[in-house]
C-alpha cells in the first residue's frame, strides 16, 4: 500500500535503484529527469517507505475521523478559516490522478484545493469514512457506485499534516473496496 502511494517516477527510482542496483543515470534516462533530480526521488521514496518522511500520525481513530470529518464540511461549505484551522502549516497534499502526479505544499495552497474540488465535486457523488492504510480516509464514488477517488490522511496535533488523494481510475480498478459494500 506504500508503494501505492508514490508517485510513478518515485516508485520506478526506488525499485529500480534498491531492488535492482541500476545506476541512476541508467534510471534518469527512464524517468527523464537529471541523475540528481533521479537520486532524490528514490530517496523520497525511501523514506516515505520506511516511514521516515511521515509524521508520527495521531493514533486515535476517533480524533483523526473528527479531524477527517471537520476538513469535509469546511470543504463543502467553502470556509477558507476552518480549512485553515485544520491543516498544518506545511502540510503536502500529494494527488495520484493518472497523469503527472501533483504535489501540493503550504495550509493557504491545499485549502485552495480542497475549495476548489468541492466546487467540481458534481451531483450524487457520495463519500464515506475508511480506513485508508490503517488511518482515517475517505472514498469518494460517483452515482454509479464507482470509486472516483481514496484520501489518506496523516494527523499529528489535531491538525492534518499530509494528505494522499488516489484518483488515477486504472488504480482505482485494482483496489479492492468489497468492505465498503456493507
Amino acid at each position: 500500500m506504500v508503494l501505492e502511494t508514490l508517485s510513478p517516477a518515485e516508485r520506478l527510482a526506488f525499485v529500480l535503484h534498491d531492488t535492482f542496483a541500476m545506476p541512476f543515470d541508467e534510471i534518469a534516462t527512464i524517468v527523464g529527469r537529471s541523475p540528481a533530480a533521479t537520486r532524490q526521488l528514490a530517496s523520497r521514496a525511501r523514506r516515505r517507505v520506511r516511514g521516515g518522511a511521515t509524521a508520527v500520525p495521531d493514533a486515535d481513530l476517533a480524533r483523526q475521523q473528527e479531524v477527517v470529518d471537520a476538513f469535509l464540511t469546511a470543504s463543502r461549505e467553502g470556509d477558507f478559516g476552518a480549512l485553515l484551522a485544520v491543516l498544518d502549516p506545511d502540510v503536502v497534499l500529494r494527488a495520484d490522478t493518472g497523469g503527472v502526479p501533483r504535489e501540493v505544499r503550504g495550509a493557504a495552497a491545499v485549502a485552495n484545493q480542497a475549495l476548489t474540488f468541492s466546487r467540481l465535486g458534481g451531483p450524487g457523488r457520495v463519500s464515506q469514512p475508511a480506513l485508508v492504510n490503517g488511518a482515517a480516509g475517505v472514498v469518494s464514488q460517483d452515482p454509479d457506485g464507482r470509486p472516483f477517488s481514496v484520501m489518506g490522511f496523516t494527523m499529528a496535533g489535531r491538525r492534518i499534516v499530509e494528505i494522499d488523494i488516489l484518483a488515477d481510475p486504472a488504480r482505482l480498478g485494482r483496489l479492492d473496496l468489497s468492505a465498503l459494500d456493507g
